[in-house]
């Protein structure tokens, strides 16, 4: 009779839990469906918002949507001798784009390096101060490089030093965040042995830390360096110069001046590609991948 109790009791109390699981989905799916209600209609009434102010509102002009596409091909196919002329014509100026991205990536590794090592728990010359230096990271991440670049250019003039500075600034916080969960998973066998005979912070960083990490940093910096030439280009249509100034000046003149636009384009889509695989390919090499 006993067993036969303790049988009974059993059954009841995993008929609870099941009870009680089964309350607690329902109620997680209650919650998800009141949540993706409310994140339609957010949705849906901003668009409304937007569409209200737009000058010439999206349904009445989304059946434009590849008139302009049509205009730069079109006029591209008729000059299509002039393509290689120009693309040779602005090759300079996809160089110094590289160049403002490669720049802005070097400098800005090199912050987010120090940076994440200050900012790491375990790590950190300042572990009080830990908190601030991830703010700074975030505010770093935050700010996008155009507003950068614009007060900069307001400062220090149009060219590509305010632009280099600008995503310089802007790789700081993002490679940041990520040097610094890289840092986490490093061992500190190899720190508290450099600490126990005398070395220095920034002696147990360079021998105990980077060995361990270099590759994954490389990896994230090259990875970085194509999101890098992206936004160079970007940037030069607020006077930041490189390849995006010629392209906004290929843009005002419109017609007839498309066959540069096109050009422009082309150079811009091989020279990410081309990066692209090529940082993808040492990248997997780093990390250990095939």
């Amino acid at each position: 009779m006993s067993d036969l109790t303790a049988g009974q009791a059993g059954a009841a109390r995993v008929a609870d839990v099941q009870g009680a699981y089964m309350a607690m989905t329902r109620r997680k799916r209650a919650y998800g469906s009141v949540m993706l209600i409310v994140f339609i209609a957010l949705m849906v009434s901003g668009f409304q918002v937007a569409d209200a102010r737009n000058a010439g509102g999206f349904w009445d002009g989304i059946g434009n949507i590849f008139q302009f596409p049509g205009e730069v091909l079109a006029e591209a196919g008729q000059k299509i001798a002039n393509l290689p002329g120009l693309m040779w014509t602005f090759l300079p100026s996809l160089i110094e784009t590289i160049n403002i991205a490669a720049a802005a990536t070097l400098l800005g590794a090199m912050g987010a390096v120090v940076i994440s090592l200050l900012a790491t728990r375990g790590l950190a010359k300042w572990p009080r101060l830990v908190g601030l230096f991830r703010r700074v990271m975030d505010i770093l991440r935050a700010v996008p490089e155009i507003v950068i670049a614009l007060v900069l250019i307001f400062i220090l003039g149009g060219g590509p030093v305010p632009a280099m500075i600008a995503i310089a600034l802007h790789t700081v916080g993002a490679l940041g965040k990520l040097f610094s969960e890289v840092n986490e998973n490093a061992s500190l066998k190899p720190v508290e042995g450099l600490h126990s005979v005398g070395a220095t912070w920034g002696q147990r960083m360079w021998l105990g830390v980077i060995p361990q990490v270099a590759p994954n940093y490389l990896s994230y910096a090259l990875l970085r360096f194509e999101i890098n030439i992206r936004a160079s280009a970007i940037l030069g249509f607020v006077g930041s110069g490189g390849i995006g100034y010629d392209l906004k000046n290929a843009f005002s003149w419109g017609q007839g001046r498309y066959d540069e636009v096109a050009a422009i384009f082309l150079l811009l889509f091989g020279t990410i590609v081309f990066f692209d695989q090529v940082s993808s390919r040492y990248r997997n090499k780093l990390i250990g991948g095939a």
